[in-house]
């Protein structure tokens, strides 16, 4: 099972926007396949919160390897939770 520092050679595009119900989509596609996922705005805002740190903590990442170090403290994706997604309808 892949994990988020799994390399892949899987090709995906993301789109991201509101639907005509009131909920962020969040929609990826590939070759053979769409995935959409759909949340309520307070459940997008929570990933936004989550992908923001995620950012900064790749930003450490990038900064201790050019150091030759790694960073300590918390791994994982946003902390180690997913987010609460359901499938689009």
């Amino acid at each position: 099972m892949a994990d988020i520092n799994s390399e892949s050679d899987v090709a995906a595009s993301i789109q991201i926007g509101p639907t005509t119900e009131g909920m962020v989509r969040i929609f990826v596609e590939g070759d053979g396949f769409g995935l959409p996922i759909d949340f309520d705005p307070e459940e997008a805002e929570e990933i936004a919160e989550e992908l923001r740190g995620a950012a900064e903590r790749a930003r450490a990442v990038q900064g201790q390897a050019r150091k030759g170090g790694a960073p300590k403290g918390k791994g994982g994706p946003a902390g180690g939770r997913g987010p609460k997604g359901r499938p689009g309808r």
